[in-house]
């Protein structure tokens, strides 16, 4: 079936049910950013591979709505689909909700999968459709009658890690979680969310491409802990310490029926943005139910000396393949065949020849002139453009390491720049220094580190769509909450030992796009009258391109930051490179 065909095939259930709209959002039963293929339904239903999105069907206008990163991208993966590209003004928000109140008229019904919704966005359809009169089914699934070989779940192994990695043992995890649940007076707490239940459990797997998560859920009370999960999937050395630290193990589907046979009158601590809305309708209703961010999102977030030393050692080996690869590009690109979809294998070869190399933590963006304004562009056999020694180049890549996370962007020079290329540079530079070197009183939020940022892109009348940084855990999900950089007032202060992206741009769509990123370990920087103040140290170890650099454009502080941040890369690396290499770098991390 086509993509039209589908949507054919889906309006007509909806119609031999009566329903007047169907939303499809980009989830699992884990609320997860990123899928298993078994739950690609936006990809399945209409050609979209974008992280973020959500469809709506209705019988005469099928939608997605989606943010300013993939803007480009959906406009060319709808065309021929029957979908439209519906923007987002503000990233993330469920617009399409009011979209919905405004045209649909009372005794219309509006259905969904609750497997794929959460328990939050759940409660805010009915807040704003039901007093309207617009009803609401969450038991519809209209894909799986009509998706021919979908995937099966995930069977990959899982495995255990060491102290020495994790820095913490899952006993000590456990009593500082039932120490967060005594204060909420929960009796019992449910984890859905992948990520939560890795860092818990010191678990890690591959059942998510670039994540190294493991489907599974959790039930924990003072008394007991429930894994559910494959347990073909952990070997029996693994299943043994797990039992050894009073751990049980249930099968993965078996965590409907735990949570219908929860006792009478027993409280339950819940994540309403990480849990789906069919788990929560399993509760029984004399079940007093509290809504929470999971507590292990908060002790995640802020890394132990062990992962922060293990994620500085990680972001050497990490700069040492970029350095690599960066000398490979220059040498090379103009005499022989590079194309986009070339440099992500080669980035990862690099990488692959670093110890403890597991993959990579994101697709890699590679995006030569246009292909660069496209913030999450994923090159195809289709749009690979061949780099010439000709613009600029932009590279967004990680890599998942068994000691840790990476995650950067860069951008450089491949000859003949044009003045606005190297003014818009030059102010994103500009801009991410500023982010990455702040200092701010302990208490401050993401958005004010997130205006910090952008101002000098504002001075100058430019802006981004994105967000300017987020949360990135340790060998876990690149995107970790709950800290965030972004224009949202997202109650979370930014603390000691968290690692956070800082990422501006400028995106010229048809033209090309600017990017740089750095990851930043929050520090404490000093205590005085005022109270205590934090910065930020730079966990990133790949030099920045002085090349396309307006110096002019540029304050002493930064082009002191700058000098400096690039002559720590080159010492940092030098004894990991051989003296070629070594020479190269040190030539490029010349004082401007």
């Amino acid at each position: 079936m086509n993509y039209k065909e589908k949507l054919m095939a889906i309006r007509s259930q909806m119609k031999g049910e009566g329903v007047s709209a169907y939303i499809i959002p980009s989830s699992d039963p884990h609320i997860s950013e990123y899928l298993p293929d078994r739950y690609k339904c936006i990809y399945f239903a209409s050609g979209f591979t974008g992280s973020a999105g959500t469809l709506v069907i209705t019988e005469d206008f099928a939608g997605l709505w989606t943010d300013a990163r993939y803007f480009e991208q959906a406009g060319e993966q709808l065309e021929g689909s029957g979908f439209e590209l519906v923007k987002l003004n503000v990233q993330h928000a469920p617009e399409y909700i009011q979209w919905l109140a405004e045209r649909l008229d009372a005794g219309a019904i509006v259905a969904f999968d609750a497997k794929l919704i959460s328990v939050g966005l759940a409660q805010l359809l009915e807040q704003q459709l039901l007093p309207l009169g617009i009803a609401l089914d969450s038991s519809r699934d209209y894909l799986a009658p009509i998706w021919q070989d979908r995937p099966s779940l995930p069977t990959a192994p899982a495995y255990l890690l060491g102290e020495e990695i994790t820095g913490e043992s899952l006993a000590d995890k456990l009593a500082r979680l039932r120490a967060g649940l005594r204060k909420y007076k929960a009796d019992y707490h449910l984890i859905s969310s992948l990520d939560d239940l890795a860092w818990l459990f010191n678990m890690r797997g591959s059942d998510v491409k670039c994540n190294p998560v493991v489907l599974s859920f959790a039930l924990i009370s003072q008394e007991m802990v429930i894994l559910f999960i494959d347990t073909l999937k952990l070997s029996d050395a693994d299943q043994h310490k797990l039992l050894e630290a009073g751990v049980e193990l249930q099968a993965y589907e078996l965590i409907e029926p735990a949570l219908v046979s929860l006792p009478d009158g027993a409280s339950i601590l819940i994540d309403p943005k990480r849990n789906c809305f069919a788990l929560y309708k399993k509760l029984p209703a004399s079940v007093r139910v509290i809504q929470d961010t999971n507590p292990t999102a908060f002790f995640k977030a802020v890394k132990n000396k062990t992962e922060i030393e293990n994620t500085r050692q990680t972001m050497v080996k990490d700069g040492v393949a970029l350095t690599r690869f960066f000398k490979w590009l220059e040498e090379h690109v103009g005499s022989t065949q590079i194309t986009e979809m070339s440099v992500a294998d080669k980035v990862r070869a690099f990488r692959e020849e670093q110890e403890g190399f597991v993959g990579e933590s994101f697709d890699t963006i590679a995006g030569y002139k246009a292909h660069g304004a496209l913030p999450h562009y994923k090159a195809t056999p289709e749009s690979d453009a061949t780099l010439n020694p000709d613009g600029l180049f932009l590279l967004d890549s990680g890599g998942q390491y068994q000691t840790g996370t990476t995650d950067i962007t860069r951008v450089v020079s491949l000859g003949n720049l044009t003045d606005a290329e190297s003014i818009d540079y030059t102010l994103v530079l500009k801009g991410m220094i500023d982010g990455a070197s702040a200092r701010f009183p302990k208490g401050t939020r993401g958005y004010q580190l997130d205006a910090i940022t952008r101002k000098p892109l504002w001075d100058y009348a430019r802006n981004y769509g994105h967000g300017t940084g987020h949360g990135v855990g340790f060998f876990l999900n690149v995107h970790e909450g709950p800290q965030v950089f972004n224009p949202s007032p997202t109650p979370v202060d930014i603390e000691l030992g968290m690692i956070t992206s800082v990422e501006p741009g400028i995106y010229r769509p048809g033209q090309y796009g600017i990017r740089i990123e750095n990851l930043v370990l929050t520090v404490e920087d000093e205590t005085n009258d005022f109270g205590t103040f934090y910065t930020f140290e730079q966990l990133t170890v790949a030099l920045i391109d002085t090349k396309p650099v307006k110096k002019d454009l540029l304050e002493a502080h930064h082009i002191q930051w700058l000098n400096n941040y690039n002559r720590m890369v080159a010492d940092r690396l030098q004894p990991y490179l051989n003296d070629d290499e070594a020479a190269w770098l040190q030539e490029k991390a010349k004082a401007i």
